[in-house]
Formats: C-alpha cells, structure tokens, sequence
C-alpha cells in the first residue's frame, strides 16, 4: 500500500478545509435534490395489492399503519436465493442491519416495512436470528414486485396517502439503497421530506423547525 504524505498538524487542517469546501457543495446539492423529489408528480396506484403479515392479510394501504407516508424496501429474502433458508441476500441483509430506530420516522408521519416472498414463519425465524425485531416484515403475494420494478433487484418505493387514496412517489435502487438505513435518507427520498422549516418545499407542506420533534426512542412524539 502507498500511503499519502505524513505531513504536520497546519498542512493537514490545510487539506481537511479545501476538502470541506467540496463536501458543503455536495451537501447542498443533495438539498436541492431533494427539493426536486418533493416537486414530483404523484402516480395514483389504483391495482389492489395483498400482503401477508404477522398480523393476517394487509393491503397496500394497511401497510401505512395510518401513517400519511409509506417507505416499502423490497429485500430478497426468497426461496432460492443464495443462503436460503437460513439467510437471504447478503445486500439486502445488509440494508436491514443498517436500519435506524423506526420510532424518529413515526414522528414524521411516516412508516417503513420491508417486503419478500418468504413466508411469514420463515421471515419471522431469518429476523430473530438476524435481530431485526424492528422491522415490519411483509410477505408479497401478488405482482407488486413486478408492478414496482423490484422483482429482479431490490429496491426503495416511497408512497404517500391521501385518505384511501395510495400514490407512487418516488424510487431508488442499485447503488442508490446503498445510502439507506438512516432517518434522513429515508426522509429525503419522500413527498414531504424532513419536514423542517429550513427545507425548500412547496407552500402548504407540514414543516416544524429542527429540533423541535426530534426524541428519543423510547419516547416517541407521535
């Protein structure tokens, strides 16, 4: 391996600064990326979806848990997949490992569930092993992985409702689920995003200022 140069404390500060520089740029263009995805047009889903869940048949809908937005990870967690029946995907494994604490994405109206062809008794064994407890874990049953371009690859749908009413809002995938897991990620790939008072959303859109909402876990706001 060759290393950089080994140079004093001020030469380093030096470099750190002019790469700083270049890191804020990066950040505000991922603000104003985000504040593009909050302007895109909103797909009516108007095919009825099935699910099966620890709790009995769900839809589409029931999956937002009466929550205003949705965020369904499709993860391979199938029969025949590499490491089946005692694991899934290793990618996929991964993103799930990665998954902050759901309760901070409650406080923003906002509900995450991860979906599969694995059979509940058999998503519900590969979670305990795995230790994701905190996960909502559905099993798809119908074309929803084909409908949403995930039945090949994984990959990130957000939704919103209104009423009953589901829409398509946005999708990520490939290197794009790379970044997920975090509360802010998932935030910033929906419709209403962080729903601070610093982001630039259209007029009318739920905004408090930072801070305000953010809680600890075991404390959730909402």
């Amino acid at each position: 391996m060759k290393t950089p140069p080994i140079v004093t404390a001020q030469e380093w500060e030096a470099h750190r600064q002019a790469l700083l520089v270049k890191e804020k740029e990066l950040t505000r263009a991922k603000d104003a990326l985000a504040a593009e995805r909050r302007r895109m047009p909103w797909l009516e889903v108007t095919k009825p979806y099935t699910f099966d869940t620890a709790s009995g048949p769900k839809s589409l809908l029931d999956l937002f848990e009466g929550r205003r937005q949705l965020i369904v990870y499709r993860a391979f967690m199938d029969p025949g997949v590499h490491g089946w029946p005692d694991h899934g995907c290793k990618g996929c494994s991964m993103v799930a490992d990665q998954v902050a604490h759901p309760s901070h994405l409650h406080n923003r109206d906002t509900t995450l569930a991860f979906v599969s062809r694995g059979t509940q008794p058999e998503l519900e064994r590969i979670k305990a092993r795995m230790g994701w407890s905190l996960i909502p874990w559905h099993t798809i049953t119908d074309d929803f992985d084909t409908d949403f371009g995930v039945n090949e690859w994984h990959g990130t749908n957000a939704f919103i409702r209104e009423g009953d009413q589901v829409y398509r809002t946005y999708f990520i995938n490939n290197r794009g689920d790379e970044s997920m897991g975090g509360t802010w990620s998932y935030l910033d790939i929906t419709a209403l995003g962080r729903q601070e008072t610093w982001e630039d959303s259209p007029e009318g859109y739920p905004q408090t200022p930072p801070y305000q909402w953010w809680t600890w876990h075991d404390e959730p706001t909402t």
